[in-house]
């Protein structure tokens, strides 16, 4: 099996694992801040306890704060996905995900100052009318909501974007940089919690019941794990690759929704039709990036 193939399929495992986060942050009865704060904090403490500590020693210090950095701009878009739940729903929430494709396919070669590749511009497109089938006839009380989450994919493709940069110069254990960035997210989040708990003092801060065990499943299953497969994989795929994949998330996310939460009672064939275009969209995307590479192959000799 080759490296890239093996990195599909990781990211592949991965997307499943995070179409549960959406679930899992409903089920959650914790106001968006508390439960990212939680959700990082037991992420660090756990890496804490299991990472080799002189892998962190051989990280350059310049690396180190761009790992931090990317780590504030991961917790900022974890906010805005679980605010978008809050203030829409499971399923609105993400399915604005799906707009990560079309930022990243501006933001990856801005970042790595490359040349925009036509080809994944396109897909990017190609994902919106998706993304707008799979999510129905949208309630536009949950337009706020809907903001939000589509300011949350923005992040994402940039920090996956900065990632890849890091990935591609001088790569970190991936352990390391699991932990780093992460901490990264708890540094944000601290920050900005007191002035929540501060204005919000009736909503509680502390899980309750059943929410430890939601909480613990989704820092260990659906986000230590994946993490860590996700920076694996993006050593030999693209930051736009990684994010066209994950275009799936919504597909997962909204059935697993209508499945638990029944927000979905029935769904229409525009949602067969939206998944269809987002599923062309993910796996046309490495036979065009071949077809492409081997057409400028051929400009290049001849």
């Amino acid at each position: 099996m080759s490296d890239k193939l093996r990195a599909y399929l990781f990211l592949h495992f991965c997307v499943f694992l995070w179409g549960f986060t959406a679930i899992l942050g409903k089920l959650i009865s914790l106001n968006a801040l508390p439960l990212v704060w939680w959700r990082v904090l037991l992420c660090s403490l756990t890496l804490w306890l299991v990472l080799p500590k002189v892998q962190l020693r051989t990280i350059p210090r310049p690396v180190f704060w761009q790992m931090l950095g990317v780590g504030m701009l991961v917790g900022l878009h974890w906010l805005c996905f679980y605010g978008a739940i809050k203030l829409s729903n499971a399923s609105v929430a993400v399915t604005t995900m799906a707009t990560t494709s079309f930022f990243s396919a501006l933001a990856e070669p801005w970042l790595l100052r490359q040349r925009i590749k036509w080809f994944e511009l396109g897909l990017g497109i190609l994902i919106l009318p998706g993304m707008a089938l799979v999510v129905g006839n949208i309630d536009w009380n949950m337009r706020l909501g809907f903001a939000v989450g589509v300011l949350g994919a923005l992040l994402a493709a940039i920090f996956t974007s900065l990632n890849k940069r890091i990935l591609d110069k001088n790569p970190p254990p991936p352990l390391a940089m699991s932990f780093v960035e992460l901490f990264g997210g708890l540094v944000v989040t601290s920050i900005v919690l007191p002035f929540s708990l501060w204005q919000t003092p009736e909503l509680p801060f502390l899980p309750q019941d059943w929410d430890w065990l939601w909480m613990f499943i989704l820092a260990w299953v659906c986000t230590l794990l994946p993490y860590y497969l996700t920076l694996r994989a993006m050593r030999h795929i693209s930051a736009f690759a990684t994010n066209l994949t994950i275009n799936l998330e919504p597909v997962y996310g909204v059935l697993l929704a209508g499945l638990f939460f029944r927000e979905d009672k029935e769904l229409a064939p525009g949602f067969y039709l939206g998944v269809g275009i987002i599923l062309l969209a993910v796996f046309s995307h490495p036979f065009l990036k071949k077809l492409v590479e081997k057409q400028n192959r051929v400009e290049e000799q001849g």
